[in-house]
């Protein structure tokens, strides 16, 4: 899958989570949206992207919530 198409995806889903008035738990769910209906594949895609510094695109919670939750990411 094209990192820009994760990327998109993953920002709608801290675009939803982000009306939280619990950053944490916002963070939270972000990651285990991620986590429970991402294939593995993907998520691995994301990281090494991220670590690569190409995901310049990602909205700043969703930056923070991969940060947070990466252990349960890579997984």
């Amino acid at each position: 899958m094209q990192i820009h198409t994760l990327v998109t995806m993953a920002n709608r889903i801290g675009q939803f989570f982000e009306s939280y008035s619990d950053r944490n738990e916002a963070l939270a769910e972000i990651s285990n949206h991620i986590h429970k209906f991402w294939d593995p594949r993907m998520r691995r895609e994301l990281l090494s992207q991220m670590d690569a510094g190409v995901t310049v695109d990602l909205l700043p919670i969703v930056v923070d919530a991969i940060a947070a939750h990466r252990s349960v990411l890579a997984v």
